[in-house]
């Protein structure tokens, strides 16, 4: 009996059929030249193979092309349950990730006090703050690990836990607060997986990625979730003191990013590290929403963090305050000096009776607070405000470290504009490079 009901599927061939097919020999032809006698049964093979290659071909674009073009395929077993794309990438993965614990001196308690760098006397190491890290080089015996800023940051000393739950003591290599990096070396006795550097630039809008950390070293947490923005740029407040004065480019996903996770790798479906997990919005009525560093931004910087300890970038000499974050702080002194009996100081001059002259059509610039290295040898000074450089105007310290960084190189010559006493003025400098103890 057919497996189809209808007669054209059919293995059978009937006598009518044969004999029909005995009179009409040589009507059927292909391609218009050699003439065969093609049997049902022919046309019945044909037609099925035809659909299964169709369906294979559907199911690899289908579960096989997230990884965007020039993608290494990650084989499928032989299940075809597309979970195991995950279960793979993670496997490859998880052994390269890392707990990393900041570690800093505290008092001892009733009596005691916290110890400043240098300083003898009583005070204990505690575990000040936690994170994770992804192992990404070995070399000469040493492992390198990637994390972020602000998990190492004012670590009196740094220690990294395995997945097998081994601790070990890290060095830390450099660290980087523009980009929020920082890359840890351990020993690398042991130390046999290396996770795979992809490429962040191949990802695409509602891509499967997945969030992998170790917080503490108690195991592994991972959550799966999709690519919601593939390029976003954030304002952040580099010393948290809520002056935006640099802007991050990131990726945004919908996977959760657990407490523990920061410096922990994203990974794609075949368990490449396309980012590094930096930090979520945690705010009432908001849920899924992190951030990721891509991988293609933070490779340069680690690099140069592992060769050189530090990033070197153009360097102009200015500790500076936003002119628009002035005229507030001076609107605010107006503010509580008219609330104030008398108002002002004993001399009867408010505290910001040293206010900046400007010519009136001046809103914005950057005021300088304190000028070192390039910038005091070529005489700017307390209170000279910042309006220029080369022909791009300057509004904030943001929009001057981007020209800076984005646009000139060290050993450069810029033109910086500025205003004293109300009269513009300029003066060329050449950048230096800048070192860790100049940030």
């Amino acid at each position: 009996m057919s497996i189809f009901d209808d007669d054209f599927y059919s293995t059978k061939v009937s006598r009518r059929t044969v004999r029909k097919s005995q009179q009409d020999t040589h009507r059927l032809s292909f391609g218009g030249t050699a003439e065969r006698k093609w049997s049902n049964l022919r046309i019945a093979f044909i037609s099925s193979f035809t659909s299964a290659v169709a369906a294979a071909l559907l199911f690899g674009l289908i579960f096989g092309g997230f990884g965007g073009g020039g993608s290494t395929p990650v084989h499928l077993t032989s299940s075809g349950d597309p979970s195991e794309r995950t279960i793979v990438a993670t496997a490859k993965v998880k052994p390269a990730v890392v707990s990393v614990i900041n570690e800093q001196m505290f008092g001892l308690g009733i009596g005691g006090k916290r110890l400043e760098n240098g300083e003898e006397g009583s005070g204990v190491l505690r575990e000040a703050g936690v994170g994770s890290g992804v192992i990404i080089e070995k070399k000469a015996g040493r492992a390198f690990i990637v994390t972020n800023y602000h998990v190492v940051a004012s670590a009196e000393k740094v220690k990294v836990v395995l997945t097998t739950g081994e601790v070990r003591e890290a060095r830390v290599v450099g660290m980087d607060q523009i980009t929020d990096l920082a890359v840890l070396e351990i020993d690398a006795k042991g130390i046999n997986t290396v996770a795979e550097i992809g490429d962040s630039s191949a990802l695409r809008a509602a891509e499967f990625v997945m969030a992998i950390g170790n917080p503490l070293g108690m195991g592994e947490s991972i959550t799966m979730g999709v690519v919601s923005v593939i390029k976003e740029v954030i304002p952040v407040s580099l010393n948290q003191n809520g002056v935006i004065d640099w802007e991050q480019e990131v990726i945004r996903v919908d996977a959760a990013i657990n407490q523990g996770n920061s410096g922990g790798p994203l990974i794609d479906l075949n368990g490449r590290v396309v980012g590094i997990n930096s930090m979520k919005i945690s705010d009432f009525g908001v849920e899924s929403i992190g951030y990721a560093i891509p991988i293609n931004n933070a490779m340069p910087i680690v690099e140069s963090l592992i060769s050189k300890g530090y990033v070197p970038r153009p360097y102009l000499g200015v500790y500076t305050m936003d002119l628009e974050q002035y005229w507030e702080q001076q609107d605010l002194e107006k503010l509580f000096g008219e609330e104030e009996e008398g108002g002002g100081s004993e001399n009867g001059e408010s505290s910001g009776s040293g206010t900046i002259q400007l010519p009136d059509e001046v809103l914005s610039g950057v005021i300088v607070l304190e000028a070192v290295g390039p910038s005091k040898k070529a005489g700017l000074t307390f209170n000279d405000v910042i309006v220029k450089l080369d022909d791009h105007k300057v509004s904030s310290t943001m929009e001057l470290r981007k020209y800076l960084y984005s646009k000139k190189k060290i050993g450069e010559d810029i033109t910086v504009s500025f205003y004293r006493d109300g009269e513009l003025k300029s003066v060329k400098m050449k950048l230096e490079e800048q070192s860790p103890e100049d940030e």
